[in-house]
């Protein structure tokens, strides 16, 4: 390490791991030394920002122009999270002064940004100058406004949006209609289907039945949306029982931008699954219309079933390090790999197995960075399986490993992504309008909110099935091995009402004969039933009691979602709710329903955060900053609705905790 104290980013990777603490410790004491020397007399702490920041955005330009001339390339790097590429490839860093920094790069130029006494500045590989207006910054050509405004996010300057107007707030004609969670107008919904953008717009397709309750089969429903919030139903893009190979099922849609299929370029591709008489085929559907429409190909099924059980669900994934494009098709207990030059002609390659796991289906296949360091970038395989061998449900499991090409390799078991009873066939993509850096930090998921063991037998009127709300997901190395932690996706803040503090103190034990059997306090939930609870809960220095948010009905808990300080889980039970009571005596809705979901954060915290989305007939958990999730249908008896926090086998606090209502997309 050099012995310049004034450098506080050197090539980090060369330093033991338990030394990079020290690092951000000075880099602190010089941001208060710059804040104290800028408040005294004759001192302005407007210009002492504007100078800090110029310096150390300075300091970013000159290793960028490093890092150009030794390697031919810009580099990337995040001061607050674990990317420090700029540093290994252009030299030390003196960034004193600056709280965080952050700089993108796309090939052809770098944006950056830096974070100094509660500001954000920005600069440009296109300036020398450095602006607070984030909007004038100059931007290159291969940077848009949405890599920025991501850029800014990392800095922590949140977008801001119109509030929601009053009428969105009110409580709904259709009592289990979700507000924000996307549906169908009627019928049937279920597997959804990986989004793409194209023109402006998201365009996301999700299994459809027209027929459903009285007839069967599937089409491609087809759904649009700017923000991944506000969604509208657009109808079916691709019909059923059209071409005589039968079912319409889960399949990938991509944008082929060099015409590789031969419909042009830029047409939109469907690969999918048809079942006829039990045999599941391969076909190729196209439009030419932005995904509005497909028409089928004449030479379908493109891929003829080799006398396989199972083998549906292709996803397509371009391999732009191989110019190819690959698939991955779910073939019971394993995964098949295949290639291919146009999307019509496949070549079997490898496969991926592994029992204990059910029959896998709808796989999943990406590149993402551990911590956001593009120097750890890895491969994740996941698959919707059933996790009944080791106490779960159906979920998205998912392996992390290396892949060369044409197999795939993994460096340890699976994980599971949710723990709850109803995250099933999720997909997961990321945002084209980021740079590759940015699109290989993180990106979106959404699920079926549904489970096959009672999909039928819900208490929903006219329509049946519901989309997850957006997550981002990143792969993080939080006790020493990489696992995905998930969030609710920023935009989602453009439904938020007024929140409502609720009072710190002890909670009131609600232990009793049973869930909200004591009086527990009260929180101030909307009559919608469309809101969002955040709780930061405390256990006392000594004890290890349970933190309990009861859903009440008519007096009654019907749900309860808590954690467990002794045992370290977050839990989400349902068993008194409208599915779980059913006929007298709980008859007639499979076992599973009633069963308490939990995800384990580890014992040993003092303090945990909760936040819990609540809409009229879903709880989706998002436990310690989303290291654990919890998804799970839940459906309110009837009678009069209230939610309480209480505590159960010993003392818990509520340090702080805020109730927001949520607007409805529809």
């Amino acid at each position: 390490m050099p012995q310049n104290s004034g450098t506080v980013l050197p090539a980090l990777k060369e330093l033991q791991p338990t030394r990079r603490p020290l690092l951000w410790v000075v880099a602190g004491v010089l941001a208060a030394l710059v804040l104290v020397v800028s408040l005294l007399p004759g001192g302005n702490p407007r210009q002492g920002a504007d100078a800090a920041a110029g310096r150390v955005l300075g300091e970013v330009a000159s290793a960028q122009a490093a890092a150009k001339d030794r390697s031919g390339s810009y580099a990337t790097l995040w001061l607050k999270g674990a990317d420090d590429t700029l540093a290994e490839r252009g030299g030390n860093l003196r960034l004193e002064g600056a709280k965080d920094v952050r700089s993108i790069e796309c090939g052809n130029g770098w944006l950056a940004g830096a974070r100094v006494d509660g500001k954000v500045f920005l600069r440009s590989s296109l300036a020398s100058d450095v602006t607070e207006e984030t909007a004038a910054v100059q931007l290159p050509d291969c940077i848009s406004s949405e890599a920025r405004d991501a850029l800014l996010a990392d800095l922590g300057l949140r977008n801001t949006w119109p509030k929601p107007d009053a009428a969105s707030f009110e409580p709904p004609a259709d009592k289990y209609r979700p507000a924000y969670h996307l549906t169908p107008d009627q019928r049937w919904m279920n597997d959804p289907q990986r989004p793409f953008f194209l023109d402006g717009q998201w365009h996301y397709y999700y299994l459809y039945n027209a027929d459903y309750p009285e007839g069967n089969g599937t089409e491609w429903f087809h759904a649009t949306s700017t923000d991944l919030v506000h969604w509208k139903n657009e109808g079916v893009a691709v019909e059923k029982f059209r071409n005589g190979l039968g079912d319409i099922e889960t399949g990938s849609a991509v944008v082929d931008t060099e015409g590789t299929a031969g419909f042009g370029k830029g047409a939109v591709i469907a690969v999918l699954t048809q079942q006829h008489d039990g045999v599941q085929r391969q076909s190729v559907f196209y439009s030419t219309d932005n995904g509005y429409s497909f028409r089928n190909h004449e030479q379908n099924p493109v891929m003829e079933n080799p006398g396989e059980e199972h083998w549906r669900d292709p996803r397509i994934v371009r391999d732009e390090a191989n110019n190819q494009w690959l698939m991955l098709l779910a073939e019971g207990h394993k995964i098949g790999f295949y290639t291919s030059p146009d999307l019509k002609k496949w070549t079997y390659v490898s496969a991926f197995e592994r029992d204990g796991l059910g029959i896998l289906e709808c796989p999943d296949f990406f590149q993402i960075d551990v911590d956001g360091d593009p120097g750890k970038r890895t491969w994740v395989l996941a698959a919707s399986a059933n996790g009944s061998g080791e106490g779960r449900t159906t979920g998205l499991a998912y392996w992390t490993g290396s892949f060369d090409g044409e197999s795939f390799t993994p460096d340890g078991g699976h994980q599971w992504l949710d723990g709850g009873a109803d995250f099933y066939a999720a997909v997961t993509w990321d945002d084209p309008r980021l740079t590759d850096g940015q699109r290989k930090a993180s990106r979106h998921a959404i699920g079926w909110m549904n489970n096959w063991a009672y999909a039928r037998q819900l208490p929903t009127e006219g329509w049946s099935g519901a989309a997850s709300i957006v997550r981002d997901i990143r792969l993080v190395s939080e006790g020493g091995r990489a696992a995905l932690v998930s969030s609710p996706t920023p935009a989602l803040q453009s439904l938020e009402g007024t929140p409502e503090q609720v009072p710190a103190g002890t909670l009131q034990d609600g232990s009793g004969d049973g869930p909200g059997a004591g009086p527990g306090q009260v929180l101030p939930v909307p009559d919608s039933g469309a809101y969002k609870v955040q709780l930061q809960l405390e256990k006392p220095a000594s004890g290890s009691g349970e933190a309990r948010m009861l859903l009440h009905s008519g007096g009654k808990a019907y749900a309860t979602v808590g954690y467990d300080f002794g045992t370290g889980k977050a839990f989400l039970v349902r068993d008194g709710d409208a599915v779980a009571r059913g006929a007298p005596g709980g008859a007639g809705v499979d076992g599973a329903y009633r069963q308490v979901r939990t995800a384990d954060i580890g014992s040993g915290n003092s303090t945990v955060n909760l936040t819990v989305y609540v809409d009229r007939s879903s709880v989706e958990v998002f436990a310690d900053g989303g290291r654990e999730t919890l998804t799970s249908l839940v459906f309110p008896p009837d009678g009069v609705k209230d939610v309480r926090l209480a505590s159960a086998g010993g003392p818990v606090s509520l340090r702080s905790g805020t109730v927001t209502p949520l607007a409805a997309i529809r």
